[in-house]
């Protein structure tokens, strides 16, 4: 049960706020900082949120990838020079990052998940499918406003999410993150809702079991969701079979969950996968021996004060690398380009 949906009993006391406000901090807690604080799990959790530990990037994060077919830089990821790359905070000051939230009708926040939309719709136009008569096909789509996006800029999308069987057994209803229909995808503020459902279609699809008929799209793009489809290598399988719904040259688009703590163990449970390094690096490898056009692979983690920052329950701002489940992970990007 998430923090907030805890009742009220199990709230930490008060007093026990205060008193670690005061000790870790010098000072007395707000209304708004007390009723917060209050949700955490534990005194240890309300400990770590008021002094948070901090990132230190791991070596095996920083070497280049033991294959040759990996193209690999290593510097400060930029927005408006996307490759496949992780979040940092120093691309929240782009102005490309305001642009592109300007052009989903929201106000830039440093928040990973909008990044992963912003850095989505910049590996589409670095690879020319935001145009008008481009076709488009995006998996697990939920509520988010990349449809609408792309539809007011004349693409024609094909927007789909988990059937309803899988919605139930994964609990995501609850969530009202899941989309059956093109109704919670239409955005006013992008476009009439006439035009939208002109260019825009939906169907259920399960990720781990594409349909043979979604063919010959332009591009393909995911934003955080083949960490869920049942592990490790059913999400990596995902990518490599989304690359079949492509033309020649086409591109797909994916962002998941990237850990950042560690190379060997991780986190895989039929409803959640971290991906680390070496399932990344193999996953590229092996689309590369195949033909496919891999984009270089940047693993710097931000060299910013904000990048060392680790967001911990119950989840505020900023958020870009987190503490969940005994994991430390943000975002990554990855794109791949259909072989010609």
């Amino acid at each position: 049960m998430p923090p907030s949906a805890r009742p009220s009993e199990s709230l930490l006391p008060p007093e026990a706020v205060v008193w670690a406000f005061r000790l870790l901090l010098g000072r007395e807690p707000g209304e708004e900082e007390l009723d917060r604080h209050r949700r955490h799990a534990s005194p240890e959790a309300l400990r770590r949120a008021l002094v948070p530990e901090t990132y230190a990037a791991p070596l095996w994060l920083l070497a280049p990838p033991a294959s040759t077919l990996v193209p690999w830089i290593f510097e400060p990821p930029r927005l408006s020079r996307p490759t496949s790359q992780l979040c940092t905070a120093s691309q929240f000051d782009e102005p490309d990052y305001a642009a592109w939230c300007a052009t989903i009708a929201e106000a830039p926040r440093p928040h990973r998940k909008q990044w992963e939309f912003c850095w989505i719709l910049a590996a589409l136009r670095a690879a020319d499918a935001i145009r008008p008569g481009a076709r488009a096909l995006g998996f697990g789509v939920g509520t988010e406003p990349i449809p609408a996006m792309l539809a007011s800029h004349g693409v024609e999308v094909v927007a789909t999410d988990a059937p309803p069987e899988i919605v139930a057994e994964q609990g995501w209803g609850s969530t009202h993150q899941h989309s059956e229909d093109l109704t919670r995808l239409h955005r006013s503020e992008l476009l009439e809702e006439a035009e939208f459902r002109q260019r825009v279609t939906f169907r259920p699809v399960d990720m781990n079991a594409i349909p043979r008929d979604l063919r010959g799209f332009d591009a393909c793009w995911s934003s955080c969701c083949f960490e869920h489809l049942g592990g490790i290598a059913p999400g990596l399988d995902f990518v490599e079979n989304s690359l079949e719904t492509l033309r020649p040259g086409g591109v797909a688009v994916h962002t998941t969950e990237f850990n950042l703590g560690s190379n060997e163990h991780t986190l895989e449970t039929p409803g959640l996968s971290y991906f680390r390094r070496r399932d990344i690096e193999g996953l590229l490898e092996r689309l590369a021996a195949r033909g496919h056009a891999v984009w270089p692979l940047n693993l710097h983690p931000g060299d910013s004060p904000l990048d060392a920052y680790i967001d911990t329950p119950p989840y505020a701002l900023p958020h870009m690398k987190i503490e969940a489940l005994g994991q430390i992970s943000t975002s990554i990007g990855i794109v791949v380009q259909r072989a010609g």
